[in-house]
């Protein structure tokens, strides 16, 4: 890592995860493949901040500590990268295996449980699948009936939100927004 911190992908450590890495590879991991609209990639960190703004305001009184999960949800990928669904799929249980203890690693790091509970985990996932479906329409192409079909119906997500959390940032933007959320998440 660019910490100086050499984390191993099989037995992660987590004194080995620095949040200045995670901000900075998810800022330039793409999601979609790079396969969206725009000047700049639609990265991970900013699909992450979209995913928390989600649950924050789905779920105005979740405490910080599973606020922090939501913007960690992808941690991981700052290490493995973003693949599609389909693909991890294709991968299986040694895919998951791998990203199930980065992602424990990550939690213990920022004093978060290895393993979250089950609520927090479907709350997270709704508002992970909303965001793909509004990065779906947004940026990817498609039409707002297939990505229903595919990711289910988003809540309402006001113009200015649309706006902010939809149009693809600069890496440097991506990595700022992502580590200032991250502060103003710790107790």
């Amino acid at each position: 890592m660019l910490s100086g911190r050499r984390l191993d992908l099989l037995d992660p450590s987590p004194l080995d995860v620095e949040i200045e890495d995670i901000a900075h590879g998810l800022a330039r991991v793409a999601r979609w493949n790079g396969q969206t609209h725009g000047d700049n990639i639609y990265s991970v960190a900013q699909h992450s901040l979209l995913t928390e703004f989600l649950v924050r305001r789905a779920h105005p009184e979740t405490e910080r500590s599973w606020l922090l999960c939501a913007l960690l949800h992808d941690a991981p990928e700052y290490v493995i990268g973003d693949m599609i669904s389909p693909f991890k799929a294709v991968l299986g249980d040694d895919y998951k295996g791998v990203e199930a203890r980065l992602l424990a690693a990550i939690s213990m790091r920022f004093s978060l449980p290895a393993h979250w509970p089950a609520t927090l985990e479907r709350t997270i996932k709704a508002a992970d699948r909303a965001s793909a479906y509004f990065e779906a329409i947004h940026l990817a192409g498609f039409s707002p009936a297939e990505a229903k079909t595919i990711f289910g119906r988003p809540p309402h997500l006001d113009p200015a939100d649309e706006r902010d959390y939809l149009e693809p940032w600069t890496a440097q933007t991506a990595k700022t927004r992502f580590l200032q959320r991250f502060e103003a998440l710790q107790p």
